[in-house]
């Protein structure tokens, strides 16, 4: 048994017109279709290789009643479905009523995991079990997205381990990287895993519970437990892309000019781009393969859970020790300056 790649994201809302409007309107998504349920409607958007299916309908009340517009389902491509199944059963998980007819197991919280065959492309394969009708071509992606570089999931203190052997053993993931991080009084504790075929990976964070509450208790208290934080959106050039979804209405986390200033001496080999970096306020780290920007955007959403980070690769294949503070950092700021 072995994950291979995500099929699509589900997302539960209670205003499918404004959320799709956000994500094609201001994030460049194209509507692909349409579907229409006896309890639910949904529909399929795409850019790149990532598929979201936004719905909403009293199908969904009880999970939108605990949590808020959020994550509800990540659908996982697998080589073997029922050997999966199994496996995911045996490491504690539960298996879920779907209503399209696939296999779920439950991962995390009320988020569940759809397992589909492997699909040789999956990001233009509609998501099986729905009656989908094409939906009016007309918005055109920019492209500015290409795949999704990673899912963050927030877990309650003290439960990383716990989780981490749970992907392990149901799913097939290994660890691989982790980090450790204080700031002041708080703290949170890190653990990224990702399927052997590197194209599933999850960051798992959690609170350190001997330290003060901060940004990640008060997520787990506004979602009602565990859930996906945010969606790591990889792009090609993060600088024109952040400009392009600013002016589109995205409102991003501001970073101190400070940050910038010491930019220039932590990392000598980007002192040609800082200015276009600090005009566009995006973070940036290396590692032993090459460098790393990033940005969050702010959550919007009521409950001020789920965001979206946009993420540029420029060779490095990590997360960032440095950015990982700055990024903490910069949600503790906005969550301070919200109250």
């Amino acid at each position: 048994m072995a994950v291979q790649d995500i099929a699509h994201v589900e997302m539960y809302t209670r205003d499918k017109v404004s959320t799709v409007d956000y994500f094609v309107s201001a994030m460049g998504f194209m509507q692909i279709a349409d579907s229409v349920e006896v309890d639910r409607s949904s529909t399929l958007l795409r850019q790149g290789e990532v598929q979201l299916v936004i719905t909403s309908g009293r199908g969904v009340w009880k999970f939108l009643d605990s949590h808020g517009d959020g994550i509800a389902d990540i659908a996982l491509t697998c080589d073997d479905v029922a050997a999966t199944r199994d496996a995911a059963l045996a490491a504690g998980a539960e298996s879920a009523d779907s209503p399209y007819g696939t296999p779920v197991v439950s991962g995390f919280g009320d988020v569940s995991h759809s397992l589909l065959p492997p699909i040789e492309m999956p990001a233009v394969a509609l998501p099986p079990g729905r009656r989908w009708e094409a939906a009016p071509r007309s918005s055109r992606s920019t492209g500015r997205i290409r795949s999704l570089d990673h899912i963050a999931v927030c877990l309650e203190g003290g439960s990383l381990p716990k989780y981490a052997d749970f992907y392990r053993d149901a799913f097939g993931f290994s660890r691989y990287s982790s980090e450790y991080v204080a700031v002041g009084a708080q703290a949170m504790d890190s653990i990224v895993v990702r399927s052997d075929s590197e194209r599933v990976i999850f960051t798992l964070v959690a609170p350190d519970p001997a330290k003060e509450p901060g940004q990640l208790d008060a997520f787990l208290k506004r979602n009602a437990g565990a859930g996906v934080q945010h969606l790591a959106f990889l792009v090609k050039d993060i600088i024109p892309a952040v400009r392009e979804f600013r002016d589109q209405g995205v409102e991003f986390l501001s970073t101190p000019d400070t940050y910038y200033d010491m930019l220039a001496d932590r990392l000598t080999g980007l002192r040609a781009e800082i200015a276009g970096l600090r005009d566009a306020q995006v973070l940036a780290d290396s590692d032993e393969w090459g460098h790393l920007l990033q940005l969050f955007t702010r959550s919007p959403y009521e409950r001020n859970t789920l965001f979206f980070e946009l993420i540029q690769r420029q060779g490095s294949r990590g997360f960032g020790s440095a950015n990982i503070r700055a990024l903490y950092e910069a949600v503790e700021r906005d969550r301070l300056t919200a109250q």
